[in-house]
């Protein structure tokens, strides 16, 4: 798994022992049961964590409490019947293409990180990546002659992805303009993007930069750089996409995660009902 998952998992695990030695004083594993569990998960969603956040919280809980009993450290798996919230799957917020032109007509060309930003937006929506892939992505990983790049993505799984000609024009005026001028730190060397000490960008500067570019650009909608992933997928599934091509592209394990991108625009669903229906008003016969 990948380092940000197994800090989430020791985080979860921190929090219940926290919760058990306020409930309990001291208790050993084999003591805990069930309704230990059950009360515990009660106590985390009135804390206000998320739905999502309990789903993985639970299936933490499930797998330590599982390795416990192959370990023989319990004789029952009191996690065994711990179910987690199911939460609604909500969809996500998507830019239009003038609305992402927009943000990228915002980025001001004659500071010095401009030229770094206007590539790090067009990598984002061009390939879909995850920030955490995008603040990792190495000058090594460009194959511009193929027109892919290689990206090391959850687990440190990695995949051949498709990039744009206008991204590969945006990363080229970057590092021969911009890139060239800052000294990189021994560790980043072969890094792609890098603040102005020569150091990799940090998952949430990618955040501040964008959320910073779309107020800029007069744009109301809550985004985020993962709204750029969102944006690129439901595109090309709009656009006709495969989704298995497109689950390859992002990298999702299951295609049921990927099924989230074929909804449809409200405007795109009225615009086909008013065009297509017969009891729509343009439609009736005189």
């Amino acid at each position: 798994m990948s380092a940000n998952t197994v800090s989430a998992y020791f985080d979860d695990l921190s929090r219940l022992i926290s919760y058990l030695e306020m409930t309990e004083k001291y208790i050993e594993p084999e003591q805990v049961t069930y309704n230990h569990l059950k009360a515990f998960t009660v106590w985390a969603g009135e804390l206000g964590m998320s739905l999502r956040s309990q789903s993985r919280m639970i299936s933490g809980i499930r797998s330590f409490f599982k390795y416990l009993l192959i370990d023989e450290q319990i004789s029952v798996n009191p996690a065994e019947l711990l179910e987690a919230p199911r939460p609604g799957r909500k969809l996500p917020v998507v830019l239009t293409t003038g609305e992402i032109d927009d943000i990228i007509s915002s980025i001001d060309l004659s500071k010095p990180e401009g030229h770094r930003n206007r590539a790090i937006i067009e990598t984002l929506y061009s390939c879909g990546l995850r920030v955490s892939e995008l603040v990792g992505l190495r000058i090594t990983d460009l194959n511009f002659s193929q027109g892919f790049i290689r990206v090391k993505g959850k687990g440190s799984k990695e995949r051949l992805v498709p990039i744009s000609n206008r991204a590969i024009h945006e990363i080229e005026i970057y590092v021969s303009q911009s890139r060239k001028h800052i000294v990189p730190l021994k560790s980043a060397v072969n890094i792609l993007f890098l603040n102005r000490r020569g150091n990799k960008l940090t998952r949430v500067m990618i955040f501040t930069i964008i959320k910073s570019l779309s107020e800029k650009a007069g744009i109301k909608k809550t985004i985020s750089p993962h709204t750029l992933r969102h944006s690129f997928a439901t595109h090309l599934v709009e656009g006709g996409a495969d989704l298995r091509a497109v689950q390859e592209m992002l990298g999702h394990e299951s295609i049921l995660t990927t099924e989230i991108y074929t909804h449809l625009s409200r405007e795109y669903l009225r615009d086909a009902i008013i065009m297509f229906h017969p009891r729509s008003e343009g439609n009736l016969k005189k």
